[in-house]
């Protein structure tokens, strides 16, 4: 793929209203229209500072498209006599918050308009007069109601940034869902329904395609993370000390990174969060694309972008400034951060790539905060260096699903019967994760469950794709136009170009992209339904004019729907580029002449795909071959082609496929097309091998290796524990088999290996797996494994990323040695705050391992609050280095099996009577303890009575004075020693 067309994907879902709106996708055609006052016959005269028309001179609100659902913002056309504003900061009163909304649904309009049959002006007379909606934030101290304004600013700053707010709220404060019946815009505050918003690590590139993403993020517990409001976006966690300047967040496209950016923005400007920051400066790259050409400050790229900034110092200390670049991955701009051009001054001229360079690393401004939005494939193009916090946003978690249908459908019993439909399909409650899904679907299944049911209610992505564009088709016939177009021509043009642009990896188009494809700019913006619920025209703050799908599988589905129709109607695969000889096409023709030959050409073109960007296009292509599909087809076209088909050929061409391939991963997405096909023989195999007991009895194939890990990563119940010994047999080794299952270990929170014969093999494979999603594992069993220090070194490399989450580690018996345990300390001493526990029992760590650990101990960072060292070779000298260590957050310690003796057990004497000391369980089994150790103890216990609840002195020398001594304590209420084993 051309590297210029990579991360061109749009993020935003076009029916969401500015954003990918969670829930909110474009009534039809849904404009703003904001007029200048080209009419009038006399001017509006203003006079003195700071003056902003209730227009915000172009707030460039995006053309949102619902048709005739219309945001008019007129100006004072008819008025007789000019209205005068005379004194300083004066703005007008035309930001009454959807001042009038039309209830039908055709036009679906909210109209601001200015007084315009008055017959004599209004006059303002005096200083700082304000609109009314700057009068409702403010009171007379210059303060918003609930929180008051930064105390460093002026009264002039005060109302300049109060206008400015005013101006941000008007555009983002609506949300526009649904089709012309349901149009009306909405306020985002009434029907925003919470995202899961998780603090994430860096971690590499997924290049698995977005549902996948999905499918897996989708067997993870909502507890695993700490989710993050999205207001709370710039403010460290608990624990975390270091301010945060730049923040990217990342997530699939229509998951809700642009909403929740319209979310903060409005929270801010209603004054309910975030008041510390006093301009917000939202620059989406889909419009910054459009000036990457010019070459200017970036003082002047703001004052383009928000003209009434112009007489705002926003370099002065005054204002603490955030910068929102939403959509990364549709930048056209050469971003290269390795660049030598440096600027420190806003008023310094560049080009408008390494403007938003300077400004990302901290040249330019600062001071200034930056949000980025990304999807997952885009988001390294940004060094992470020059990155705080990375954060992800993955949609809807269970309940948020069930929220957002319950919002959405009035009816309750509908929404519990869509409800329930959609669990009992696992691929479609899967995708559910993602708002813009869930808005597909309840249009769907809305319409479907309350009529008379029409056929099969949609079980497959497929089926509710299909549905959804028939049911945009007959919107369409719901109204008049004076231009007509055919619906095969348009749905055929629209998939034409949305096959050209996943090709390339685009989802945001310009106007030389739809003209390639024979679309008609005017045309496309003023169409029906069908193109302004499935693609849309955007306006943005430039003016310019950028075009999207509602969302990324919308344009997969037209996509497949093209090459389907284009061969069954033309013969012609759309793979084929070139022009041909008669000869060749002759033959081609021959290869090809039937629908599963270009099954298997596409099969073939996604498979290569490094990134799967053709993964969800293939299982609509084959989707569509269905008998079922092909009659939703003929409602939906009147001229649809015939071939022959033979299915069964495209199934055991994707089952060879699966045999052939030794990644089970890679093999995913072809049982999902199998299941797509209704074929579900292979998973029928290994579901009775699961029941039965028989998967470490049977040597698999390689197909039904990939099954199993299809089975087990698709199975409604979370596999949050994975066993490894449940599948190893005669027939393979461990580390063959762990390699086979990595996709499942991946997203596993506790991983259990004991005693399976892993190597330091099998420690590299998984190693290499889990740094891949380094914060999803919990706990990692290696006991009685073959690990040694090699295998011990790899895993220190996953420990010391700093977003690796892992609780838990047991290492007993693994033949590590002072030398691994050199490299764990390492790796936990710069990343010391989350290992609680960990085992080296059984291992010849000795003294000096035991030195190092102890070194780990004395950080005040660290966690570690158990750790076994039974059978260690820890002499009384490796025991004075840990007592030193142990006054802080150590909770349980076993020294059994080693040398300690009464002159190490004094030493640990001191340790327990010390008030700090907070251990509660101690062994030391067969240590060579003898009574004048056990006095010791003794001694330190009665001074330190309150934590120790539990000692292990069996096997040793004590004597009877010794068990006196401590039954005597046992048995004292004042004391805290529950268990005491001699």
């Amino acid at each position: 793929m051309d590297d210029t067309h990579t991360f061109r994907h749009g993020d935003s879902s076009p029916g969401f209203s500015q954003c990918e709106g969670d829930k909110s996708i474009s009534p039809e055609s849904s404009c703003v229209s904001m007029r200048s006052d080209a009419s009038m016959d006399h001017p509006i005269k203003f006079k003195g500072k700071h003056t902003s028309t209730d227009l915000s001179q172009c707030e460039g609100e995006r053309s949102i498209s619902p048709e005739s659902s219309c945001v008019s913002m007129k100006s004072d056309q008819s008025m007789g006599e000019p209205m005068r504003f005379e004194g300083k900061h004066t703005s007008t009163d035309l930001s009454q918050n959807h001042r009038e909304k039309s209830n039908s649904p055709e036009p679906s309009c909210v109209s601001m308009k200015s007084d315009q049959s008055m017959g004599e002006p209004i006059r303002f007379e005096g200083k700082h007069t304000s609109t009314d909606l700057i009068e409702q934030s403010m009171d007379t101290r210059g303060t918003f109601r609930g929180r008051h304004m930064p105390s460093n600013l002026s009264r002039d700053s005060q109302l300049a940034q109060s206008t400015f707010k005013s101006k941000l709220l008007k555009k983002f404060q609506c949300l526009y869902e649904g089709t012309a019946k349901q149009g009306n815009p909405a306020l985002l505050n009434e029907i925003y329904t919470e995202l899961y918003i998780t603090e994430s690590g860096s971690g590499e590139i997924n290049n698995e395609h977005e549902v996948r993403q999905i499918e897996t993020q989708s067997r993870r517990a909502a507890t695993e993370d700490t989710p993050i409001k999205c207001s709370d976006i710039f403010r460290p966690l608990p624990g975390q000390d270091k301010p945060i300047r730049t923040v990217l967040t990342k997530g699939v496209a229509g998951i809700g990174k642009t909403v929740s950016v319209q979310k903060f923005i409005v929270d801010w400007a209603e004054g309910k969060e975030n008041q510390d920051i006093q301009l917000i400066f939202p620059l989406p790259f889909r419009e910054i694309n459009l000036m990457k050409d010019k070459t200017l400050s970036l003082s002047d790229l703001l004052h383009v972008f928000f003209p009434e900034t112009k007489e705002t110092e926003i370099s002065s200390d005054e204002y603490k400034v955030l910068f929102i670049f939403d959509g990364l991955d549709e930048c056209r701009l050469s971003l290269n951060f390795k660049s030598k051009v440096k600027l420190c001054d806003i008023s310094e001229s560049a080009s408008v790539d390494e403007l938003l360079m300077n400004l990302i690393e901290g040249n330019l401004l600062p001071s200034a905060l930056i949000w980025i939005t990304s999807r997952p494939a885009a988001a390294d193009l940004v060094p992470s260096e020059c990155v705080h916090r990375v954060t992800e946003v993955r949609g809807f978690n269970e309940p948020q699903k069930e929220e957002y249908f319950r919002k959405r459908i009035s009816d309750q019993s509908l929404a519990n019967t869509i409800i329930t439909h959609l669990k009992s399909s696992r691929s479609l409650h899967i995708m559910c994760h993602i708002p813009v899904f869930c808005w597909i679907s309840a249009s769907v299944l809305e319409e479907m469950l309350s009529e008379a049911e029409r056929g099969e209610i949609p079980k497959t992505l497929t089926q509710m794709y299909t549905h959804f564009l028939i049911i945009q088709t007959n919107i369409k016939h719901e109204k008049d136009y004076k231009k007509r177009m055919k619906d095969e021509d348009m749905i055929l043009k629209l998939g034409k170009l949305a096959f050209q642009q996943l090709v390339k990896g685009n989802l945001i188009f310009y106007e030389e992209d739809l003209r390639e494809c024979g679309i008609d700019v005017t045309e496309a913006s003023v169409y029906s339904g069908l193109c302004t619920q499935i693609f849309r025209e955007e306006l943005g703050l430039y003016q310019g004019k950028v075009f999207c799908f509602v969302h990324l599988s919308i344009q997969e589905h037209l996509a497949a729907l093209y090459a389907h129709i284009h061969f069954t109607n033309e013969n012609r695969n759309v793979f084929d580029k070139t022009k041909q000889s008669f000869f060749s096409k002759i033959l081609t023709q021959k290869k090809y002449h039937s629908l599963s030959g270009l099954h298997q050409r596409a099969v073939n073109k996604a498979f290569k795909s490094k990134n799967g960007h053709l993964d969800l296009f293939l299982r609509f292509l084959l989707g569509l071959s269905l008998e079922s599909n092909q009659t939703l087809l003929r409602e939906l076209l009147t001229q649809t082609g015939s071939c022959s088909y033979n299915k069964e050929e495209t199934v055991q061409y994707i089952k060879q496929k699966i045999r052939k391939n030794r990644s089970p991963e890679r093999s995913i997405n072809l049982f999902h097309c199998l299941n797509e096909l209704g074929d579900d023989s292979l998973m029928q195999e290994i579901q009775h091998y699961l029941k039965s007991g028989g998967i470490g009895r049977n040597k698999l194939s390689s197909s039904q290796w990939s099954a199993l890990v299809y089975v087990l990563l698709t199975s409604e119940q979370k596999m949050d524990v994975f066993d490894l010994k449940q599948f190893i047999g005669a027939q393979n080794t461990a580390d063959e088999v762990l390699q086979k299952l990595l996709p499942v270990v991946k997203e596993s929170r506790s991983v259990q290996l004991y005693d399976c014969g892993v190597t330091d093999e099998g420690c590299a494979a998984l190693t290499s797996a889990l740094r891949s999603n380094p914060s999803h594992l919990r706990e990692l069993n290696l006991t009685g494994n073959k690990v040694g220090d090699s295998g011990v070194k790899l895993l220190s490399d996953l420990l010391q990323d700093p977003h690796c989450k892992l609780d838990k580690l047991w290492l007993r018996g693994c033949g590590v040695t002072d030398e691994g345990c050199a490299a764990l300390t390492s790796a936990l001493r710069s990343n010391p705050s989350q290992l609680r526990e960990l085992d080296l029992s059984s291992n010849k760590v000795g003294d000096s391992g035991v030195e190092q650990l102890s070194d780990l101990l004395q950080d005040p960072h660290c966690k570690l609050e158990k750790l076994w060292l039974r059978d260690c070779g820890v002499t009384d000298e490796g025991c004075a280095a840990l007592t030193s260590a142990l006054r802080s957050n150590l909770r349980e310690l076993s020294l059994s099996y080693n040398k300690v003796g009464d002159s190490g057990v004094k030493q640990l004497s001191d340790l327990l009577q010390d008030p700090h000391c907070k251990l509660e369980k101690l062994w030391l089994s067969k240590c060579g303890v003898t009574d004048e150790g056990c006095a010791a103890l003794t001694s330190a216990l009665r001074s330190n009575p309150s934590h120790l609840r539990e000692l292990d002195l069996s096997s040793n020398k004590v004597g009877d004075s010794g068990v006196k001594q401590l039954s005597v304590l046992k048995e004292d209420p004042h004391y805290k020693l529950e268990t005491l084993e001699f």
